[in-house]
C-alpha cells in the first residue's frame, strides 16, 4: 500500500485520456439489470470499490453475474424478486450501492442487515429510512438513530398517501425511493420537502429507468408518481458512459495548462446524461478554449489567468470541488454557493477542502454552504495534503502541481472509489519542468 506520491512540478498537460465508466451510472444500471426481468448485458462498467460493493451485494442476494471480456458483464434479472431472502451485507463507504439497495430491501419481504466502514455509519440516511416507513417499511437502526447500520424486516406496504422526502440532504434518498417503489406493483406519489439539490443525478435515474420500461410522471421537481403495475424490463444491452466527475480533472489541467494542442477526453460530450457535464461551461466562463465531438472534450489554456466565478453549483455538486482548486490559477476571489451536500460525502468536503487549500496558501471563507477562495500570489511548494479517504479530494489536489510547484499526496490509494488508476494516467499527460 503507497502511504504518499509525490507530484513533481510541472506546466504542460497534452496527449488522451480514455474515461472509465461514470459510477452513477454503472450502480445503477447493475441494479435496474438485477431487477429486471430478462438478460442485461452491461458495457464498460466502472471497475472500482462502489461497484465491487454494489456486484458482492446483488451476488449475495442470489442475482447471477457474469464478467464477460474487459468490464462487459451478463445479469440475469430477477424480475423483482431476490431469490434470497435474508443476508448480511457489507457496503463499505458506497453510497451509491447503500441507499438504493436500502430502499430496494425495505421492499423485498426479507430480513437483511446493511452496513459499512465507520464514515459510511457517519453519513445521515434518516430522511430515507422515515419516509419508507410511511410506506410501510419495517426498518431499524442498529446504533445510533438516523445512521447506518440498519436492519430491515418484512413489510406490509401502503400507498394511500404521499410519501414525502426532504430534498435538501441528498439527492441519492429520491433516486433510491424513485428505483425501489416500482417493486411495490403499487402507485406511488413522492412528495419533495424544500429545495432538491443536485437535481442532474435525479436527471440521471429517471433516464435509466426510462431505459428499463418504468415511466415517473413528475410535477416539476415537487413531486414524482410511480405508476401502479410498473415493471422493469431489460433493454438487452446498455453501454456506461465515461465519469463526468472523473473527466473534470483532465478537463480542469487542460485549462490550466494545455498546450496548443490541448487534452483530449474520451468517452464523454456534450450529450451527457450526467449533469457534471456541465462543468464545461464553467471551464468557458473562466476562459478556456473548449472544442468537442460525439465521443471526446478537448480543452485548452488560453494562454492568460483564469477568471474566477461567482456560481451557484447545484447542478455540479461533485465537480464543484475541481472549481476550487481552478481558483487557485484565476484572477482574483471565486466563490461556490449551495454546496452543503459536500458535508454528508465520504468526508466533510467542505471542511476539508478548506483546511488543504490553505496549506497552499490560499486565503478561505468557510460557510456553511458556500465557500470563497482567493489564491496566493504564488503556491507554496512541497505541500502535503490528506485526503480523509476521500478519491476526489486526492484527484482535486493532484492538479496543484501545473502551478510550477510539488506537492505530496497522502493515501492516494482512496482513488480505487471511483477511478484505480487515475495516478497513472495523469501522469502520462504531464510533461514536468
Amino acid at each position: 500500500m503507497i502511504e504518499s506520491i509525490t507530484l513533481n512540478p510541472a506546466n504542460i498537460v497534452a496527449g488522451t485520456v480514455v474515461l472509465p465508466g461514470s459510477k452513477s451510472i454503472s450502480n445503477r444500471t447493475l441494479l435496474l439489470s438485477a431487477l429486471a426481468e430478462g438478460t442485461t448485458f452491461i458495457h464498460g462498467l466502472l471497475d472500482s470499490d462502489d461497484t465491487d460493493r454494489m456486484l458482492d451485494a446483488l451476488k449475495m442476494l442470489g442475482v447471477i453475474i457474469e464478467q464477460l471480456e474487459n468490464r462487459d458483464f451478463r445479469v440475469t434479472g430477477v424480475a423483482g424478486k431476490f431469490p434470497v431472502r435474508e443476508a448480511d451485507l457489507f457496503l463499505g463507504n458506497a453510497g451509491t450501492a447503500f441507499r438504493p439497495l436500502t430502499a430496494v430491501l425495505a421492499l423485498s419481504n426479507g430480513n437483511f442487515k446493511l452496513s459499512g466502514i465507520q464514515r459510511m455509519h457517519e453519513r445521515p440516511i434518516g430522511d430515507l429510512v422515515e419516509s419508507l416507513k410511511e410506506a410501510g417499511a419495517q426498518i431499524e437502526y442498529c446504533e445510533k438513530t438516523g445512521f447506518p447500520p440498519l436492519r430491515i424486516y418484512p413489510s406490509k406496504l401502503k400507498s394511500n398517501q404521499p410519501i414525502s422526502i426532504r430534498g435538501n440532504v441528498s439527492s441519492q434518498f429520491l433516486t433510491a425511493l424513485l428505483m425501489a417503489l416500482p417493486l411495490s406493483d403499487m402507485e406511488f406519489k413522492v412528495e419533495v420537502l424544500g429545495e432538491l439539490i443536485s437535481k442532474p443525478y435525479i436527471e440521471i435515474t429517471l433516464n435509466l429507468m426510462e431505459k428499463f420500461g418504468v415511466h415517473i410522471e413528475r410535477d416539476g421537481w415537487e413531486s414524482f408518481t410511480i405508476p401502479s403495475n410498473s415493471k422493469y424490463l431489460s433493454p438487452g444491452s446498455i453501454h456506461v458512459e465515461g465519469d463526468a466527475s472523473s473527466a473534470s480533472y483532465f478537463l480542469a489541467a487542460g485549462a490550466i495548462a494545455g498546450n496548443t494542442s490541448g487534452i483530449r477526453v474520451e468517452g464523454i460530450s456534450l450529450t451527457s446524461i450526467q449533469g457534471d457535464i456541465k462543468f464545461v461551461d464553467e471551464l468557458i466562463k473562466m476562459g478556456a478554449k473548449v472544442a468537442f465531438d460525439d465521443n471526446s472534450i478537448t480543452v485548452r489554456s488560453a494562454g492568460t489567468k483564469l477568471k474566477s466565478l461567482d456560481l451557484d453549483c447545484n447542478h455540479i455538486p461533485d465537480a464543484a470541488m475541481t472549481l476550487a482548486i481552478l481558483a487557485l490559477f484565476a484572477e482574483g476571489t471565486t466563490t461556490l454557493r449551495n454546496i452543503a451536500s459536500w458535508r454528508v460525502k465520504e468526508t466533510d468536503r467542505l471542511s476539508a477542502m478548506a483546511t488543504e487549500l490553505r496549506k497552499l496558501g490560499a486565503l478561505v471563507d468557510e460557510g456553511t454552504n458556500s465557500i470563497k477562495i482567493t489564491p496566493p500570489l504564488k503556491l507554496k511548494s512541497g505541500v502535503t495534503i490528506d485526503t480523509y479517504d476521500d478519491h476526489r479530494i486526492a484527484m482535486c489536489f493532484s492538479l496543484v502541481c501545473l502551478g510550477g510547484v510539488s506537492v505530496t499526496i497522502n493515501d492516494p490509494n482512496c482513488v480505487r472509489k471511483t477511478f484505480p488508476d487515475y495516478f497513472d494516467r495523469f501522469s502520462k499527460v504531464v510533461n514536468q519542468i
